[in-house]
């Protein structure tokens, strides 16, 4: 039997897990990343902020009847776009194919970003998928969020763009601490390796901590239930990848102690959005 935390409370943690390019695995880490949570008594919510190109819900096995779209544009309340999926995870997707959502004004970012002060009532954790890279859907969501994940893989062009991502939430100080999964290694070797060389770059260069919340190995078995559609904590829960994603979610639940930055509607999310911006996303 999985082990169970109780949740942290008062308020849900917002962790968006980001990128600084796309192809590293990002989405299928979010999916299975929310089902060993909720394995562990969490009420979990996956909100898809990879806005016009949505594959949460894909991963997850679910074809959501409303999305992100019908609240912004369609007059639909968030509670409305909530679809349930496996395991009691709950899904807000966001979209595929509307050209709209990928170039929000600000006006929709911010009744966007602020849609996340709302979810205290549907879960312990919110999980939020964004886009890759440093745009400012991107950046906007990742400032929202109280902690931030950056996933990278052991491939030199991977590794650059991470450390472009760390370093604007540095440069901003959009977050003191960031989270980095190695993912797609090919043994624990290969993944502290590569932790080791970005957090040797980032404590030269930078002024923010850098905590490393563990790794994924690279295994046929990920593409096997990408093809399935389910999670492949679901498929194949014995397999090398799984064991690690359960224990990236023990690593986030393990000692964590209630911070104001890491729950939602803290007025530190807006101070982050003005340091971004320059203003409060209006």
């Amino acid at each position: 039997m999985p082990e169970h935390y109780p949740p942290a409370g008062p308020g849900a943690r917002v962790i968006a897990v980001t990128s600084g390019k796309g192809g590293v695995g990002k989405t299928s880490l979010v999916a299975n990343l929310a089902i060993a949570l909720a394995g562990m008594g969490q009420r979990v919510v996956v909100f898809d902020a990879d806005l016009g190109l949505a594959n949460v819900e894909v991963l997850l096995g679910v074809t959501p009847p409303r999305t992100l779209y019908d609240f912004l544009y369609g007059g639909r309340s968030l509670e409305d776009i909530i679809t349930p999926g496996p395991m009691g995870v709950k899904l807000i997707s966001g979209g595929a194919g509307f050209l709209e959502l990928a170039n929000l004004d600000n006006r929709l970012r911010q009744k966007l970003v602020d849609s996340l002060g709302k979810l205290d009532r549907e879960a312990d954790i919110v999980l939020v998928d964004t886009g890759a890279g440093i745009s400012k859907n991107v950046l906007g969501f990742v400032a929202a969020a109280g902690e931030a994940i950056v996933v990278v893989i052991p491939e030199p062009t991977s590794f650059t763009d991470a450390y472009s991502m760390i370093k604007v939430l540095s440069t901003y100080r959009i977050h003191k601490e960031v989270k980095l999964v190695v993912n797609q290694a090919m043994d624990k070797t290969e993944a502290l390796e590569t932790f080791s060389r970005m957090d040797t770059v980032v404590n030269r260069y930078l002024t923010i901590n850098l905590h490393n919340l563990g790794w994924v190995i690279k295994d046929n078995s990920v593409s096997q239930a990408v093809k399935e559609q389910r999670p492949l904590c679901m498929y194949n829960p014995r397999s090398g990848p799984a064991r690690n994603i359960t224990q990236l979610a023990h690593n986030l639940l393990s000692g964590y102690r209630h911070q104001e930055d890491g729950n939602i509607g803290t007025g530190g999310f807006i101070a982050r959005l003005m340091r971004l911006f320059g203003q409060s996303g209006t």
